[in-house]
């Protein structure tokens, strides 16, 4: 049973909501802009109807208060940046002229100007785009797109509530600008910073606004004494504010620790918590913390990361307890659902007792009406959807599908040997470099190369039988034979056979796995108009057959270069799939890289002499907590060895890393064991290579020199520039030259300019460093 205080607490709301709409409609429509076919009017109103449609969606579910202001045409961080005037200096000009046009410079650059930099949101695959701080940047406030946002939501008759990301938040994912010294802290620009968001909560209150959510997942994170203070001054200094909305101050992600009692004692109106995985930590902490009592909490007990159904009962017990520590409790998703698939009900070619384990954005608002319901009317008004996900839940649990016992006595016959080469580094180097016979600063790149219109189109042709598997075949033949034949022309030392066989670096050898469902329309943006559709891990993990070696090999029958062969890493592999939750996630990287490790042997077999093992995640799934660290990165880098430790000294083992702060794991990446590492380093401006000599790091290494999520077309002096600031942290026997990343997004007329430009600048250096 509940109290009548508690029927009356008992809403239901979410943080955010997929952007992209069922069909991927921002992208097409964004997309149309950049190239002409949709104007800028066409964008807006398409943007609306999305909008519009989100949030009736979410009302007729039942959710009684949606969000506003999560909508983005990009990233929600630049976003802030445009509302809070910390445009920066190269960019003003675009903005003033255009500011829909600006905006896109800042996300992506142009001719002129290079984008903003972009890393991961936390511990997730979501990239943001960087804001660019210094001592001399003036904030003013620009509250259009908030307001507006409002208005158009009270229009429908809803309750809504502008989400904001914070102020620390903001200032602690900042950076200095360039040429601003690095030791610059853009934390110290708060005091000049919240007048601006004064301005906005006005802004807010006087169309409407009775709350405004104000994200700070940034205190999830270990934070010093000084930053706590600072949190404590925000939210002091905002809560004093007399026309403002009630606040209701939200962390998600993680535990909040001991910034906990900063927010539970600022004085705003309601706090926001997240109360899945480790973050349920917070239930206790917050009674230790004396509740939130007068206060409004929003319980985020569904968990808005992954795909599982909700064990209703277990979160009705964690809603029963917040009950007496909060003058009115909420439900609520754990944080934005931007982080999960839209509607499960469309993966109509799933197996149904398996489609009944899943819930996505539309099932999790259901599971958090649900909740509602029951915390404020009690369980029997809800004892038939217990029962229902009692069921599934039952049927998870006991399901075949789960569980292959030749997977689990492989794993458990791993030893410390397995995950060792068999010769040290020293050794390793000399042979591969007189089996490869390479140049001073070789040249190669990530993997991909541009997936042409005509690649997608033979994709689809094949899944809806307009070719047949020969047609399919015989097309991607002859774009590996174009690959290979421009990389050997522009003078390309390490070669890659361009990947047009993927339609994606994990769901690719995710349907050849056992172990992986993969979805038909599960997309979920990685950044601006990138969506990926993570796989699902709904058992054990084996290689039933060869994925790679046919195609890497055709590729290195045209050319006497060595050819890479390309694979995803183990911890990539879980990082960009939805995991399960009903084992320890070390054993499923155990798994997925003994699976690997068999196509890493018998890529050598078949006379391959260099192999990239990519993991760009290993930075992405590093704890949030100092202290939930070692644990992860033992059983990950761990992985990582057991993958690519059963080959010979004299075969190349390469990795890649990219959009991510690699300062936090260089030790890690020295214990891969990966004789050569490519890193995303051009928007940066070389940050890496320095990050790694003070490690001292002793392999090779190819910070980048182009950055490839951007249109720009580096000039060989940029390249060149960029390899010269590399060379002070780098010795030139240990550099190699590359891209930041995988070529997929980006045209063929870029590709081949930008690596002409590439390869001239290798040489151009190269001949720098013989005559010195």
């Amino acid at each position: 049973m509940t109290t009548k205080s508690a029927a009356a607490a008992a809403r239901s709301t979410v943080y955010g909501y997929p952007r992209q709409g069922q069909g991927r409609e921002l992208k097409k429509a964004v997309e149309g802009y950049w190239k002409g076919r949709v104007d800028a009017d066409g964008l807006r109103a398409a943007a609306a109807a999305l909008r519009t449609a989100n949030w009736r969606a979410l009302a007729d579910a039942g959710i009684d208060e949606v969000p506003t202001g999560d909508f983005s045409y990009y990233d929600h961080v630049l976003d802030t940046t445009v509302m809070v005037g910390a445009i920066p200096e190269r960019h003003r000009a675009a903005v003033a002229a255009d500011a829909l046009d600006g905006y896109f410079a800042m996300a992506r650059g142009n001719r002129e100007v290079a984008p903003l930099e972009m890393t991961k949101w936390f511990d997730t695959n979501y990239h943001y785009l960087v804001p660019e701080l210094g001592p001399g940047t003036v904030f003013t406030a620009d509250s259009g797109k908030q307001v507006a946002e409002l208005k158009e939501a009270l229009a429908l008759g809803l309750t809504a509530r502008p989400v904001l990301v914070g102020p620390v938040t903001y200032l602690l994912l900042a950076k200095p600008a360039p040429g601003v010294p690095a030791d610059f802290q853009p934390l110290t620009l708060l005091d000049r910073l919240l007048p601006v968001y004064a301005e906005v909560l006005a802004d807010l209150r006087a169309a409407g606004a009775e709350w405004v959510q104000l994200d700070e997942p940034a205190l999830v994170q270990d934070r010093t004494p000084a930053e706590l203070n600072a949190a404590a001054r925000a939210y002091r200094d905002l809560g004093a504010l007399t026309a403002r909305p009630k606040l209701l101050a939200a962390s998600y992600f993680d535990r909040l620790g001991e910034a906990l009692p900063v927010l539970a004692k600022a004085p705003v109106e309601g706090l926001a918590l997240d109360f899945t995985g480790s973050a349920a930590a917070n239930l206790g902490d917050l009674a230790a913390a004396g509740g939130l009592p007068g206060k409004r909490l929003v319980a985020g007990v569904v968990n808005g990361r992954n795909i599982w159904v909700n064990d209703l009962e277990k979160s009705l017990a964690t809603l029963g307890t917040l009950l007496g520590l909060a003058d009115r409790v909420d439900v609520a998703a754990s944080c934005s659902l931007l982080h999960v698939p839209l509607d499960a009900a469309a993966e109509t070619d799933v197996d149904p007792e398996i489609l009944g384990w899943l819930s996505f954005a539309r099932q999790k608002t259901g599971e958090i009406v649900t909740l509602a319901r029951g915390l404020g009317r009690g369980t029997p008004a809800i004892s038939g959807e217990l029962a229902a996900n009692r069921a599934v839940l039952a049927s998870r649990a006991a399901s075949p599908v789960t569980r292959d016992p030749a997977v689990r006595a492989r794993t458990g016959a791993v030893t410390a040997a397995d995950a060792r080469r068999s010769a040290p580094y020293g050794e390793r180097t000399v042979a591969q470099r007189t089996r490869l016979g390479l140049p001073l600063l070789p040249t190669t790149t990530i993997g991909s190369f541009p997936q042409t219109g005509e690649l997608r189109t033979a994709r689809a042709d094949l899944r809806s039988g307009r070719i047949d598997t020969a047609g399919y075949e015989e097309r991607v033949r002859s774009e590996i034979q174009e690959v290979i034949a421009f990389q050997e022309k522009t003078g390309v030392d390490v070669l890659v056979h361009g990947e047009p066989e993927r339609n994606d670096m994990v769901q690719y050898f995710a349907e050849q796995l056992t172990g992986y469902l993969a979805t038909r329309h599960g997309w979920v943006q990685s950044y601006g108009t990138r969506y990926v559709r993570p796989p699902v891990l709904v058992g054990d993990v084996s290689r039933p057959a060869p994925m790679t070696v046919r195609w890497t090999s055709y590729a290195q029958s045209l050319t006497g270069k060595p050819v890479k062969g390309m694979l995803t890493g183990p911890v990539t592999m879980l990082a960009w799939s939805f995991v399960r939750d009903d084992q320890p996630l070390g054993e499923t990287a155990r798994q997925v890289a003994l699976a690997l490790r068999d196509e890493v042997n018998d890529l050598e077999a078949a006379g391959t002499r260099v192999i990239q093992v990519d993991e760009p995640a290993l930075r992405e799934t590093l704890p949030l907590r100092t202290a939930d660290r070692a644990g992860y990165l033992a059983w990950a880098t761990e992985a990582f060895r057991l993958t690519t430790s059963g080959v010979a000294a004299d075969t190349q083992i390469h990795t890649h890393m990219c959009y991510a702060e690699f300062g936090d794991v260089v030790e890690a990446i020295d214990d891969l064991d990966a004789d050569v590492i490519s890193l995303e380093a051009a928007r940066s401006h070389m940050q890496i290579a320095g990050e790694l000599a003070v490690h001292g790091y002793p392999r090779e290494a190819g910070p980048g020199v182009w950055d490839i999520h951007s249109p720009r077309v580096p000039s060989a002096d940029e390249a060149a520039g960029l390899l010269r600031t590399g060379l002070k942290a780098i010795p030139a026997e240990r550099l190699w030259v590359n891209p930041d990343c995988g070529l997929k997004t980006r045209g063929w007329a870029e590709t081949r300019a930008s690596l002409e430009n590439l390869v001239a600048a290798a040489r151009t250096v190269r001949g720098e460093l013989s005559s010195s």
